[in-house]
């Protein structure tokens, strides 16, 4: 399990990002989690938002779930991907997002902060982030069609570094861009927090690229332990 200092300091939060010993049953049984409710997406890589009050039937189709109310655990599933957790401390509002590079390109974290600043009251200067695992920049290989992508949507060339052997290929920098999407939505630099854990090289983590169909998923929840 990845932690963060500043969350840990939030004694009403339970969060963690997993990596690929935690599963879904493993999260099931966790002692600290039992008072709560797990909500999974179905996620399409999109940039679609769910406020939720109380948890579905079914899992919805979406890659952001944003809470106000104890006792629900947001998750999101990742195996290369960014998996990003967000908290306004004083209003008790807290946020999961599945970032891949479809969902960042659509500003699925521009989204899901919109919404939280306009269904939930929340400030984007006081919200926290906090970054976790994802393929590291020295391993996101993409085409010249996604750096074009990217460029059209006004993001800065720097995120892409070529790769001279291999024409029109590209290293990717993931977890950059959605630094730079959380900064244009408004949130202060200094509360973006990340770990510096690539799922491509860390045989603790499930990864896509290097295991294929073989690939599990980690999973990152947050969410508001009831009675604190």
């Amino acid at each position: 399990m990845v932690t963060i200092p500043r969350f840990d300091e939030i004694t009403w939060l339970a969060y963690g990002f997993g990596d690929r010993d935690l599963t879904q049953a493993a999260l099931g049984c966790d002692e600290r989690l039992r008072t709560f409710r797990a909500v999974l997406l179905r996620q399409v890589h999109s940039d679609i938002v769910h406020v939720l009050d109380r948890a579905p039937e079914e899992s919805p189709p979406g890659d952001a779930l944003i809470t106000y109310r104890p006792g629900l655990l947001l998750v999101v599933k990742t195996a290369d991907c960014l998996p990003v957790l967000m908290v306004d401390e004083a209003r008790r509002v807290v946020a999961a997002v599945h970032c891949g590079w479809r969902g960042t390109l659509r500003g699925v974290l521009e989204r899901t902060i919109a919404c939280l600043r306009d269904r939930c009251g929340v400030d984007p200067r006081d919200l926290l982030a906090a970054l976790g695992p994802c393929i590291g920049r020295e391993c996101y290989e993409v085409g010249d069609e996604v750096r074009g992508r990217f460029a059209e949507a006004g993001y800065p060339d720097g995120l892409f570094r070529p790769l001279p052997q291999r024409p029109a290929k590209f290293l990717f920098d993931l977890a950059d861009a959605n630094r730079l999407q959380l900064v244009r939505a408004g949130v202060d630099p200094g509360n973006i927090f990340g770990v510096a854990v690539c799922t491509h090289c860390d045989p603790r983590s499930h990864s896509f690229r290097r295991d294929r169909q073989r690939a599990g998923r980690m999973l990152s929840f947050i969410g508001i332990i009831p009675g604190n």
